[in-house]
Parts: C-alpha cells; structure tokens; sequence
C-alpha cells in the first residue's frame, strides 16, 4: 500500500501548486479562526477549485458545529472532514451521516494512556491522525511544530488506516515511519518559514524525503 502524504494548511495559489506538482496525496486546509493558517470560504473555494481531482481535499475544523460544516461543504467540497478538536464518537457518527463524507479524527498522543480512546473513535472514522498533545495553556490543538514519543504507535493494533503528524520535517520523517508503521504522514508548521507560511523548497524536500523511505521498503 502505498504511503499518503498530506500537506496541510496551505493558504496561498502558489504554495498550493507547488504541492500539488511536487506529489502532496491530501492538501489540507484550515477552518479554524485561531489557527495562523485559517481560511476564509471565499479563499478556501479558489483553492479548491485549483486542486480539482489532483489530490485530496481535506478540510480540517475544531469541533465546529454543523452550519460552519455546511458552509465548509459548499466552498470547498473536500473529500475528507478532518476534526481535530474534542468530538464524541457520537459526533463523529453524526457528521458522517449528515455530511457523507469520510471523517479523520486527530488524536492527541503525550502518554500511553491518550490511546484508550481508540476502540471508540476507530469504530467510526474512516481514519486516525495521531499528533502530538497541545500544551495545556495552548490556543489551537495542533499545527505546533513539536513532535510525541512515536514508540507509543510501536506494534499498534488498529483495524483502520491512520497518519502521523506533529513536528514532521524532511529530516525526521523516515525515523518517524520507521518507528510507527503508519501508512501516511501530514506536515504543516515543518514546510513553513514562519507561522503560516509555506516554504515551497521544503515542502518539495519533505515530500521528497517521505517518498525516498518508501523506495527504501520496496527495495
């Protein structure tokens, strides 16, 4: 099977086309006020139409109720809903049925304890994202640039298809899919100069990196 990169909150044309011409498998934009790389709708609709059937459109939102999905839904018509805030597994269920469309759901990881919350959230989403746990004083729950201890994903049994994210850059994604396996990897803050903004050389290197381990497995 073969390995998903996603390149996520991308924000401007150019950015987008370089991830786009350099490979990305899942673009993913952001819909949450306090985030750096928040979009308007107007935005968001632009850039969905530039990416067309290229990759993925992944919408990432933090437990937004439904007349913001809906409004997500008409501009940019993603391919993948992903929450990355503190939804139920009853929500979850929920936005599958009303809005059809696959769900990621972004788990937290400091500790081994953060994936007692799996059975539940595996048995609905159509994916698992595993990110590092935001500090306690923090205002977003991701996109922070720091990476969690991958060994907690070590012989994880997971019957659904799962990611990897927080504090991925080109130098340490190999060990990062060496260590847990996952079948995917997101970056954001590790392809940016500065908070928000993408760098087109590193998003070109990351995904070059990413790609390379792949070769490596096969070989």
């Amino acid at each position: 099977m073969s390995l998903l990169v996603k390149i996520c909150g991308l924000s401007t044309r150019e950015t987008l086309e370089v991830a786009l011409d350099a490979g990305a498998d899942m673009v993913g934009f952001v819909f949450f006020p306090p985030s750096p790389r928040h979009l308007s709708l107007e935005v968001g609709r632009d850039l969905g139409r530039q990416v067309g059937k290229r990759a993925l459109k992944v919408a990432l939102t933090v437990d937004a109720d439904d007349a913001t999905l809906d409004n997500i839904m008409d501009a940019l018509s993603p391919d993948i809903l992903q929450l990355h805030g503190k939804e139920s597994v009853a929500r979850l269920r929920d936005i599958k049925q009303k809005f059809g469309r696959p769900v990621m759901k972004a788990v937290p990881v400091e500790t081994a304890a953060d994936l007692a919350v799996l059975p539940g959230y595996a048995a609905v989403a159509d994916r698992i994202l595993f990110d590092a746990r935001a500090p306690k004083d923090a205002t977003r729950p991701g996109g922070l640039g720091a990476p969690f201890d991958w060994h907690l994903l070590e012989n994880l049994d997971l019957h659904v298809p799962y990611m990897v994210s927080g504090g991925l850059h080109a130098e340490n994604v190999a060990e990062a899919l060496r260590v847990t396996r996952a079948g995917g990897v997101d970056v954001s803050s590790g392809v940016e100069s500065a908070p928000g903004v993408k760098d087109p050389e590193m998003i070109k290197a990351f995904i070059r990196a990413s790609r390379a381990t792949q070769e490596l497995s096969v070989r």
